[in-house]
This record gives structure tokens, sequence and C-alpha cells, in this order.
């Protein structure tokens, strides 16, 4: 049976690393693409292809996904979050997080998708946040996530008929790196609204991506899976 490939933003730290391992350990050829390689583990990983780029750079994805071999799976799981006040954004900040958060992702699913659709077949998972379906005090962080997992719905229209499954999750805080950005009462208020009385952990936020990536059925398209205990039920 032929290798697939997988490409995983973000695929070095966090969530994106555990997701990275679930792909490696079962015999996918995974390439990770990332800003910052100075942690990774390559010596657990000495097959997976690095890739260095800044998804800032969202121009120049075109450029970069035409170096790479057909993907078959592409998982976005790169984000950023500040966790300020509205007015503390300024133009900058805004437009770093929009390009990262939801502008290359969508640029890479135009990218990634071309080869798919020749092939008749391809699956991408999105890594949006219960901060896209509620309101949020980081409040364009949110808006990014809302983005993302409406990008999600049309795009699984729109690729669905050609065989290509697109789903989104949306977690609630993990317990990452990222955990540490959002204050300490504001944590706490949302650790005591989950059933389980805790945060996510990072590997079953990765198991589910990698389900989604692998076995769920073609039947689950353009759906948003939330991740997050019964604090925000819908």
């Amino acid at each position: 049976m032929t290798q697939k490939t997988v490409l995983i933003t973000g695929g070095n730290k966090g969530i994106g690393l555990d997701v990275t391992d679930l792909f490696y350990q079962s015999g996918f050829s995974v390439i990770v693409l990332a800003r910052d390689f100075s942690t990774f583990p390559r010596d657990r990983y000495p097959d997976v292809h690095l890739v260095e780029f800044d998804l800032r750079r969202v121009d120049t994805i075109p450029q970069i996904i035409a170096t790479l071999p057909p993907v078959d799976i592409l998982i976005n799981n790169a984000g950023i979050m500040n966790a300020i006040a509205p007015q503390a954004y300024d133009a900058d900040r805004i437009d770093e997080i929009m390009k990262i958060n939801l502008q290359a992702p969508v640029t890479l699913i135009n990218e990634v998708s071309k080869g798919m659709v020749k092939s008749g077949s391809g699956r991408i998972v999105n890594v949006a946040s219960v901060a896209g379906e509620m309101g949020h005090p980081d409040v364009w962080y949110g808006i990014s996530k809302a983005g993302l997992i409406n990008a999600t719905k049309s795009f699984s229209k729109l690729l669905g008929p050609c065989g290509i499954i697109i789903n989104v999750v949306a977690p609630g805080p993990v317990e990452t790196d990222m955990l540490n950005t959002i204050p300490g009462p504001r944590k706490e208020e949302l650790r005591s609204l989950t059933i389980k009385k805790r945060f996510a952990y990072s590997e079953e936020v990765a198991s589910t991506i990698f389900w989604l990536g692998t076995q769920s059925t073609g039947y689950i398209n353009g759906t948003c899976i939330d991740i997050n205990n019964g604090s925000f039920m819908r």
C-alpha cells in the first residue's frame, strides 16, 4: 500500500507535536511546517520532513507547497492567542493573528486541495477553538477561530463533491504553553465550568484530530467537533 503523506502546521510542539507522533508511529510520511524547530525532538523523529516557515508570509505559501510532495492529509494546527483586550490590538497585531489563524489555513487548503481534487480523495482537519463559538475576551482571537469554523463548512461544500473530507475541532483550554497566556482568574473560571474540573490534555485533542484525519466516516464532513468537556454545550 502506498504510504500517505500528512502535512502538519505547528507540529513542532504542544497539540501539534502529539499529532506528529500519532501519524509518525502509524507509518505516515510526515511533513511538519513551523517557524521554529529549536525544541523539536529530532532524534525521536529522524524521518520527519521539517519545513521552517513563517505563516505570516501568506503570499509565499503557494511556492512552499509547490516544493512538497502531494499531500493526502492536511492538519491546520498552527495558531496564536494574545489574551489581550480589543483596544490593546494595533493594526500589526490584528494583521498577524488573522494571517496565522485564518488566512494561512485558508490558503493552505486552497493550495493543498488542488492535488487532492486530482486524486479524488483527501482529508483536512482544522484546529479552531471554543473561542470561535462564544463571546471571548480576546476578540480578534475569537473572530479568527470563528472564521476558521465557517471556512471549514464552506470548503466542505466546495470540496466534498470531489472526494475531500474536511472537518474542524474546537477545543476549550488545553494543557499546553498557550494556557500561560490566559490570566489566572479567567483560567479558574473556565476550569470550573468543565465536568471533570480540569482542562483537556494535549493527547486528547490530538487523538480526535488523528481520527478525523484517518478513520472517521466520510459522512462526517463540514462538522465542528467540540472538545470542551461540557463547558460550552450547544
